[in-house]
């Protein structure tokens, strides 16, 4: 189980690139196409702000992998 978990961890963040090339080529409004615009408007502060929850869902994504380690496999211990 524990090589399932960690390939769906890696997936989130391919799902986040995957979604600005899809809202782009589809013209689909969301944070892929606002990173999208915003770096070809040159506003940094939005392509700072779609960055920052772009790597706040990964970092969740990872916290959520580490903590079904510790459930699927009972050598893993933190402490």
């Amino acid at each position: 189980m524990t090589p399932i978990v960690t390939a769906a961890g890696i997936d989130i963040g391919i799902l986040l690139g995957g979604a600005i090339l899809t809202e782009t080529a589809f013209n689909i409004p969301g944070i892929g196409r606002l990173a999208f615009d915003s770096i070809q408007n040159a506003d940094l502060p939005t392509v700072q702000g779609t960055v920052l929850v772009g790597a706040l869902f990964i970092l969740l994504a990872n916290l959520v992998v580490d903590i079904l380690y510790a459930v699927i496999d009972p050598r893993v211990r933190y402490s």
